[in-house]
């Protein structure tokens, strides 16, 4: 299969101004919209979709970002891969702002999102103890020239859309997170589900709030380091390559092979319709 890259930009990366034949488009999905138009185009040769999270003019908070039909939609448009790019906060004293982060591991502590496209009616469990593909980290590692990118980060996943409490803060370093952020959760399970590959680059804007010599994190704060960052964030997405000759190793483009419950008589037609497209390949 041809490889193509989805990219989710996170808050303050809301275009890619470097896509060729780039035009926006508009994608249904049985889940509803996603959060804005998807931007299409070409970059080095390597076919391209993106999609600003929150939309632009950053309209979605953390919780009412659409997941479900985001990679509905990315899927449904032929990505393999999916390339997240995120605001967080670091829980680690070398974890600085303006650094990045490969992030391959979760701590999921949302509570207010659809988590799954699966449920009654088709019940499915897929694997998650390595929630991120290796094959694809890689390939943003290659690209990461003359950033500061730190790898296999841990990331707390909470609510919001509030930033912490100092006692959350602590307790967080103290399960041994690395970062905190508000979006990447549910968004690796879904990817995992609709069998795409699947890798986390988080970009630090602060320390939370557990840093005593650092101020309490804000919105001005945030806007500042991603303003700065954007660009870099952009350039190395730009240098990402990808080479899927066969199956990809690490099993995330077969997922589902053995998740599916539901024995075939049991399944629900109007849900199986709805999972046409990130589970087509096994229904």
């Amino acid at each position: 299969m041809t490889p193509k890259l989805g990219v989710i930009g996170g808050s303050g990366i809301y275009q890619m101004d470097a896509l060729q034949r780039a035009a926006w488009i508009s994608v249904d999905t049985p889940w509803g919209a996603p959060s804005d138009q998807i931007l299409t185009g070409t970059l080095n040769g390597l076919e391209m979709a993106f999609l600003p999270r929150h939309g632009r003019g950053h309209l979605h908070s953390p919780s009412s970002v659409p997941y479900r039909a985001n990679i509905d939609a990315l899927k449904r448009l032929g990505c393999s891969d999916l390339l997240a790019v995120s605001a967080v906060g670091s829980l680690r004293i070398d974890y600085r702002p303006g650094d990045f982060v490969l992030v391959d591991q979760f701590i999921d502590r949302t509570f207010a999102r659809e988590k799954s496209f699966f449920g009654p009616g088709c019940v499915a469990h897929v694997a998650l103890a390595q929630p991120t593909c290796a094959r694809l980290g890689a390939a943003v590692t290659q690209a990461a020239v003359g950033l500061t990118l730190h790898q296999g980060a841990t990331y707390l996943a909470m609510e919001g859309p509030q930033f912490s409490t100092l006692a959350e803060s602590r307790l967080y370093r103290q399960w041994g997170a690395d970062v905190i952020g508000m979006t990447g959760m549910p968004e690796a399970k879904l990817a995992r589900e609709a069998e795409m590959c699947y890798a986390s680059l988080a970009m630090v804007t602060d320390y939370d709030c557990w840093h005593a010599g650092q101020a309490t994190v804000d919105v001005a704060q945030v806007v500042a380091t991603l303003t700065a960052n954007a660009d870099k964030a952009r350039t190395l997405v730009a240098r990402v390559t990808l080479d899927r000759p066969g199956p990809c190793p690490c099993g995330c483009d077969r997922a589902l092979t053995h998740a599916i419950m539901t024995a075939p008589a049991q399944r629900d037609s109007d849900l199986l319709a709805r999972l046409e497209a990130v589970a087509g390949r096994v229904l």
